[in-house]
C-alpha cells in the first residue's frame, strides 16, 4: 500500500530557500509570498511584523533596527533547520534595518508547505527563531523622551 508521502510534492522541495534578505527599504507582502508560490503547496502561511506605537506600557515615537553583519547568513541558518524539519516547498524571509515608523512592515515570512498544518507549525517556528536567534536590534525611543535596545541575542 502507497504512502501519502510516496508523491515528490509531499515532499520538501530540492532548494526551498527562495528569498532571504536584509533590507533597507520598504518591504512587500506581494513578493514574499509570490516567492512561496509552489503547485505542490497545499498550504501557505504567513507572518507580517509591523512597528506598533507603544511597548511596555510606554508610548513608541520611533524606532530603528540595526544588525551584525552575520545576520543574513544567521537568517540562512535557521532557514535550512526550518527546511530540514518540515516539509517546506518554498520559504521566504525579509527583515528591514533602518528608520522605521509606526505602521511600517518590520518582518515578513512565508512558507509553503503540502498542507495548512505544516506550513502554520514551520512558518511559526521561522519567525521564531528569527526573532531570537539572529543578531538584528531594535531602538525605541519613547514620547516621555527615554529609549531602550532590544536585541536578539
Amino acid at each position: 500500500m502507497a504512502s501519502m508521502y510516496d508523491h515528490p510534492g509531499e515532499q520538501a522541495a530540492q532548494d526551498p530557500i527562495r528569498l532571504l534578505a536584509i533590507r533597507d527599504t520598504p518591504l512587500s507582502v506581494d513578493e514574499v509570498f509570490a516567492a512561496v508560490g509552489d503547485d505542490a503547496a497545499g498550504g501557505t502561511a504567513l507572518f507580517v511584523g509591523t512597528v506598533r506605537n507603544h511597548d511596555g506600557g510606554a508610548d513608541v515615537d520611533t524606532l530603528g533596527y540595526s544588525c551584525h553583519p552575520t545576520a543574513e547568513a544567521e537568517m540562512r541558518r535557521i532557514a535550512e533547520k526550518v527546511t530540514a524539519d518540515f516539509p517546506v516547498r518554498a520559504l521566504a524571509a525579509v527583515h528591514r534595518v533602518g528608520d522605521l515608523a509606526v505602521g511600517d512592515l518590520a518582518v515578513v515570512v512565508a512558507v509553503s508547505c503540502p498542507h495548512r498544518g505544516e506550513a502554520f507549525e514551520a512558518c511559526r517556528k521561522l519567525i521564531d527563531d528569527l526573532k531570537h536567534e539572529v543578531p538584528i536590534w531594535k531602538h525605541q525611543k519613547f514620547s516621555d523622551g527615554t529609549e531602550e535596545w532590544v536585541g536578539a541575542c
